[in-house]
């Protein structure tokens, strides 16, 4: 009794540790900053829609549902259509309960397995060479044999492999989880940028079809001044190329807008054919006046792909652990408990029952190195998972630190922008009424309204960044996936 309590006792110690590296969450980001990018405190405002100042609030909580501060009802329903249809999201979906799934199937290693069985053999003995299998002398030597059968195995989780092997599976699941956050997070931005560029798109072929009609009429002009002999051919000529160049860029944008549309219809899980009834123009977003800015500390909590690669990390810590069980003792135990008759109904009479019970050792003495390999991959693989993390954790900052760029730099060509079109527009109405006057030509009235126009073009250009930088700026964050019930 005293060498039976003593091998429990040992056993209970060594199941209460697991051998390997016990995994700890990497320190988070000491710099208290994105460097220049975070000196960004408003930016500048301009006239117009899409024209006022933003103010960045440091630490500021991120809604779930961010993109309803652009105000627009068919972007909000589309989003909804999105993530309820998207493949993508219900690919990760899956992944995730897949991934849930195998780690409580992985948790099952902690309990004893028992299995039961019934066999029934009908045979035939070789009476010339063998006995009969009974105790009595037969003359008949067929026989019927059953048996019923329970086995119990246990694998004791000494060196604690088992418990890595469910840490690395919990981490796996719980990295399906971040990538299914970031599919999420992902998915909504891309519905909020393609919108945007729609309506830019829709903007800048209504600017452009504008434009060539002004320069169809300047060329109609140019062509009768010829006529009156003011005007040469090389006039003519130039004037010409000018109207044909302009023609020229209206085809791509309208490439750009369908191919836009398409994408914007596969983005909710549609096909071609099935595109949305909504459209979007820019005046039906407003712009967000209040911005979040997280610390480097808080965003590593707040992107998926950050979280993701950390549990990465988790995962090919815990593998190591497994790696370095295989190289130690296995041990099992076992037991088996049955009864078996020549008779069904005997099955469970006396003298038919049998038992066995024992354990075993198992230790690995020569395998050519191949346990020392597989454990030195496992810390390389450890290895790249850390420098993983760290790209990650650089790339994050770095998206944040461009987006607080663009948007200084864009809402900065917002209000140049606003000024040249202000500029042109004042020139062309000029024009306009000094051509009532009689004090310039037509044509100065018509080449005061395409450098009007022109203006326009690139004030819509402006407008469009943005509203996408602003989406970029929450998704740099990390969307708000954590505030989602």
């Amino acid at each position: 009794m005293r060498w039976r309590c003593a091998l429990c006792a040992l056993l209970s110690v060594l199941g209460s540790c697991a051998v390997g590296p016990d995994f700890k969450r990497p320190a988070a980001p000491s710099a208290p900053s994105y460097g220049a990018a975070s000196k960004l405190r408003q930016t500048v405002g301009a006239p117009g829609f899409a024209g006022a100042a933003q103010r960045l609030t440091p630490g500021q909580d991120i809604p779930a549902d961010w993109w309803t501060l652009f105000q627009s009802p068919k972007l909000n329903h589309l989003i909804e259509v999105a993530l309820r249809d998207s493949p993508d999201l219900a690919s990760a979906q899956a992944a995730l309960r897949q991934a849930r799934e195998l780690y409580l199937a992985q948790r099952t290693s902690l309990f004893p397995l028992a299995q039961g069985g019934f066999s029934a053999t009908r045979a035939k003995n070789a009476v010339a060479s063998i006995s009969n299998p009974t105790s009595l002398p037969q003359a008949d030597p067929y026989y019927n044999l059953y048996t019923a059968q329970l086995s119990v195995s246990y694998l004791p989780d000494v060196f604690g492999a088992a418990r890595r092997a469910i840490e690395a599976a919990k981490a796996q699941a719980d990295s399906a989880r971040f990538q299914y956050e970031a599919t999420y997070v992902t998915l909504s931005s891309n519905v909020v940028v393609t919108a945007v560029q729609e309506a830019s798109l829709r903007a800048q072929v209504a600017a452009t079809e504008r434009l060539i009609g002004l320069q169809h009429q300047l060329t109609t002009t140019v062509r009768a001044q010829r006529k009156l002999g003011t005007a040469s051919d090389l006039d003519v000529l130039t004037q010409e190329t000018a109207e044909a160049q302009t023609v020229a860029t209206l085809p791509p944008l309208r490439k750009q807008l369908g191919q836009t549309r398409d994408q914007l219809t596969a983005l909710l899980g549609r096909l071609p054919a099935q595109e949305p009834e909504e459209s979007f123009r820019l005046e039906d977003l407003t712009l967000p006046a209040q911005l979040p800015v997280s610390l480097p500390s808080q965003l590593v909590e707040q992107r998926p792909d950050v979280r993701q690669a950390e549990e990465n990390l988790h995962a090919a810590s815990a593998s190591v652990g497994i790696a370095i069980t295989d190289m130690l003792p296995q041990f099992a135990i076992s037991a088996d408990l049955g009864s078996s008759a020549l008779k069904l109904g005997s099955l469970l009479g006396p003298y038919t029952g049998f038992w066995s019970a024992g354990g075993s050792l198992t230790q690995t003495l020569f395998d050519a190195g191949a346990l020392l390999h597989h454990k030195r991959a496992a810390d390389a693989a450890l290895d790249q998972a850390g420098a993983q993390y760290r790209s990650a954790v650089i790339l994050a900052c770095q998206n944040v630190a461009d987006t607080l760029r663009a948007l200084a730099a864009d809402a900065e060509a917002l209000q140049a922008s606003a000024e040249a079109d202000r500029a042109a527009k004042a020139a062309f109405e000029l024009a306009r009424r000094q051509h009532a006057l009689g004090t310039v030509s037509f044509v100065a009235v018509l080449n005061a309204e395409q450098s009007y126009r022109q203006a326009e073009l690139t004030l819509v250009l402006a407008q469009a960044a943005r509203y996408a930088d602003t989406a970029a700026l929450f998704q740099a964050l990390g969307g708000g996936w954590w505030n989602r019930r």
